[in-house]
């Protein structure tokens, strides 16, 4: 029971209770907002069962509503109808037989009218035997009127008021509106009428009437309306505007003489007046009789400016200034005109008339850097800003460094002067533990825009507030690398590892710039510096290493590697496993097994060797070692994918398929919800010519993970061909940016000849992840069969950039030893062919 209820029913409702009531109320929501959350999800979930458990009827049919779309006009014509099997008491069935057509005319007979007087009726004239027909003269009689009433309204005091010579013209004018236009040009008609006929002072009134009739078609009356207008409204500047634009312009000229009679301090009328004649003579000759009435209006001081030659633009400017002291477009014109010297005069009498214009100083600056004075223009941005807030100017931090991006993008462009305004704006209004965050973002919206220099400039700035930051440097260097030169590159690089010795990074950075330019001695020296500043750093180690490696310098590389490893500090698992790989390349299997066994008894969770181990064994034919290495592998590192895939592939290739599948299901259970696991199945079971075992793990593995891309894209491809576009439409739903589904529907347009599509969904493919090779090699192979040369190159092009590492093809293709060392052009055609000769990995 409540408080209102019960034993306290009469009880007086007082503040206390209501305040009682708020807080408890108060309560439970904050309960309420506590459980929510959990009460939505468990909720969610009871939904989410009840419809797993109990699905829709239209879910359930959905791929045969779908199948639907293909079915033929033929197929649908040819599906028999449904007959009526009810036991309903059926209509009797009533006959009809169409009257004869005698009766019809017996009864047409039978209601007609005689409209005609014979002679048989006794009312014949003497002499004549003709029979009078009533109808037909009443029809004759109404005519004659209306041709006497047509007569009369095209007439005024007996003279015709129509102009046979535009009578045509007229006609061909005439706007055709519906009934619902005409009764509402009517309305208006009468509203504004009573617009002007209450004020007939107010000008807006006299120009919507004029524009009514005008759209009327009856630009006669709007021309009368619009002159009752100016003589109503003679100070209207509208109003007389609006009376020129509705006459010719002979007529309109003399509209406008009589408008600027009335009105002579109207620049609108002027204008319109200059603009009305045809040559620039006339046209310098009414706004000079304008500007000696209204010397102050910039517009006109613009328009005669404009017509003037470069001698008489600047005497207009010079007179203009006076006239006109505070408009800062003027003195800049008149800036550009001038020499430097007169020039320099003009700005500094600018900056005096008008001391608030950051516009004056930034020329100032720019004419500065245009004559060389490049030391000038940092003191002219630095005077401004004093000179600005001395005046009481907000300094606008994001205004002024839009200023040095428009100084950036000026002809010709002045660097300088941007570099000078982001040095003096770029730290206003920032605090110091922003700075960092606000000036990157600064640098990335500038570099977006295009303005790299400011960009470049406030990287700079950056880098001087931050020199002991590795990121910053990394940064900086990121957009050098994209936006500059690598001279400027290499500079910067070079001072980053000055500011950060400690940063190995930036160390492999300058060394790799080095390495790509083709300087390899430089690349060396610098990682000798890098040796020197950090000599425990396993990446210099291995960064020195592949530079030899690479370059075809074995001995070099396995000089260094063995020097790492007697090295305590540098002798790690990964440069145990690239010298293993070094002895891989140069065909020395014993010393490429004993460095991987001495190197898994120091490493031994290292999965990489174990795994090049039992690849070794395998390939020297030797199984049992083979299976032993992946076993022991397997023992230490069960959760790697790769080992299981390696073991049950062994066993696949030995006959043990039976072998392999317990394999594969024990990987699985140890590694749950593993999509590479249930796709190693299926192609176990589809090399295995098991397709029905192959299909139901493929459901059970998308019951497992139906998110997954690779196993969507393998449906798709082992779905039959009727079901593939269905299954695509369900595996875009599921995951519609996974980069191996978007392939996947790419291969089935290009299988179904839909060119522009198939190579739209490719781009897709190598956009959403560049790093997979295999998609790189269709697009080069789609575009060698459908494209033209430059879309191929282009393609290559954009292959070589992003530098693709993954991929099954594209890793068997490059591990390969005798592809080693090859570019990724050569590998990208390898693929090619790969594709075209083997089945998937």
């Amino acid at each position: 029971m409540g408080s209102d209820a019960g034993m306290f029913a009469g009880g007086q409702y007082d503040e206390d209770d209501k305040e009682a009531d708020r807080v408890w109320e108060s309560i439970d929501k904050f309960m309420d907002e506590r459980r929510r959350e959990r009460r939505e999800r468990l909720l969610k979930e009871h939904l989410e069962r009840m419809r797993a458990d109990n699905p829709k009827i239209t879910e359930q049919f959905a791929d045969l509503k779908r199948s639907l779309a293909q079915v033929s006009t033929e197929e649908w014509e040819g599906i028999p109808d449904v007959g009526d099997r009810t036991v309903k008491k059926r209509p009797r069935f009533q006959g009809y037989a169409p009257a004869p057509d005698s009766l019809l005319s017996k009864a047409a007979a039978a209601l007609q009218t005689d409209t005609t007087i014979s002679a048989a009726d006794g009312l014949v004239t003497p002499g004549t035997q003709t029979t009078a027909d009533l109808t037909a003269i009443g029809e004759g009689q109404r005519t004659v009127i209306e041709l006497k009433l047509d007569s009369m309204a095209d007439s005024v005091s007996g003279q015709t008021v129509v102009d046979p010579k535009g009578y045509l013209t007229d006609l061909s004018s005439m706007a055709i509106n519906s009934n619902s236009e005409i009764s509402d040009i009517k309305k208006a008609r009468l509203l504004l009428k009573s617009v002007i006929t209450t004020n007939p002072h107010h000008g807006p009134g006299w120009i919507a009437a004029a524009r009514l009739e005008e759209k009327a078609g009856k630009l006669q009356v709007a021309r009368t309306i619009i002159a009752e207008g100016c003589e109503k409204c003679p100070t209207s500047e509208d109003v007389w505007l609006e009376a020129a634009r509705l006459q010719p312009p002979e007529m309109a000229k003399a509209v406008l003489a009589r408008g600027v009679a009335n009105i002579p301090t109207s620049y609108k009328l002027w204008i319109a007046a200059a603009r009305l004649e045809q040559d620039d003579t006339a046209k310098q000759r009414v706004l000079r009789r304008a500007l000696e009435r209204i010397p102050g209006s910039v517009r006109l001081w613009k328009a005669a400016v404009e017509l003037a030659s470069e001698e008489d633009a600047r005497v207009l400017l010079s007179r203009a200034v006076e006239c006109c002291p505070t408009h800062v477009e003027l003195w800049l014109a008149l800036a550009r005109l001038e020499i430097y010297e007169n020039a320099k005069k003009v700005l500094n009498k600018a900056r005096q008339a008008v001391p608030t214009d950051p516009a004056i100083w930034i020329t100032a600056a720019k004419l500065e850097e245009a004559q060389g004075n490049i030391d000038m223009v940092d003191k002219i941005i630095s005077r401004a800003l004093k000179s600005l807030q001395a005046n009481g100017v907000v300094i606008s931090r994001e205004g002024w460094l839009k200023e040095a991006e428009a100084a950036e993008r000026a002809q010709p462009p002045c660097i300088h002067t941007s570099r000078a305004i982001v040095k003096e704006v770029v730290g206003l209004g920032v605090e110091e533990e922003d700075r960092r965050r606000t000036w990157s973002g600064d640098a990335d919206e500038a570099a977006r825009r295009g303005s790299t220099e400011t960009a470049r400039a406030i990287y700079e700035q950056l880098l001087a507030a931050f020199p002991g930051k590795p990121a910053v440097w990394r940064a900086a260097a990121a957009f050098e690398k994209q936006h500059g030169t690598r001279a400027a590159l290499d500079e910067l690089l070079k001072r980053a590892v000055s500011y950060c010795p400690q940063a190995e990074v930036l160390w492999l950075m300058a060394a790799k710039e080095k390495w790509l330019a083709g300087d390899v001695p430089g690349a060396r020296a610098i990682l000798a510096e890098a040796f020197a500043a950090n000599p425990d750093s396993e990446d210099v180690w291995l960064a020195a290493f592949k530079l030899e490696f690479e370059n075809n310098e074995p001995e070099r590389a396995r000089a260094l590697l063995a020097k790492a490893r007697e090295t305590s500090t540098a002798s790690t698992a990964r440069v145990w496993m690239k010298s293993a790989i070094v002895e891989r390349e140069a065909g020395n299997t014993t010393a490429q097994r004993s460095l991987l066994e001495e190197g898994l008894k120091r490493f031994p969770s290292f999965w990489k060797m174990w795994l090049m181990l039992g690849q070794l064994e395998e390939n020297e034919g030797r199984v049992d070692a083979a299976r032993a290495a992946y076993a022991s592998g397997l023992k230490r590192c069960a959760d790697c994918i790769p080992l299981w895939q390696a073991a049950a592939r062994l066993e696949e290739t030995q006959g043990n398929v039976g072998r392999a599948r317990a394999l594969l299901e024990q990987a699985r259970h140890r590694n749950p919800k593993t999509p590479e696991l249930w796709l190693a199945a299926i192609r176990t079971e589809q090399r295995a010519s098991s397709t029905k075992a192959a299909e139901a793990l493929l459901a059970k593995g998308l019951q497992d993970c139906p998110t997954s891309g690779i196993l969507w894209a393998e449906a798709i491809a082992m779905a039959p061909r009727p079901q593939r576009r269905s299954k695509a439409t369900d595996a875009m739903k599921r995951c519609d940016n996974d980069p191996h589904v978007v392939a996947a529907v790419a291969q089935l347009f290009w299988a179904d000849r839909k060119i522009d599509k198939a190579r739209s969904w490719w781009t897709r493919a190598v956009t959403l992840d560049p790093d997979i090779g295999d998609y790189w090699a269709q697009l080069y192979k789609f575009e060698g069969q459908h494209g033209a040369a430059e879309l191929q190159a282009a393609v290559l092009a954009k292959a070589i950039a992003a530098d693709p590492h993954h991929g099954e093809r594209w890793v068997r293709v490059s591990k390969d030893a005798a592809n080693a060392h090859q570019p990724v052009d050569v590998l990208l055609k390898k693929v090619v062919v790969d594709i075209d000769t083997l089945p998937s990995p």
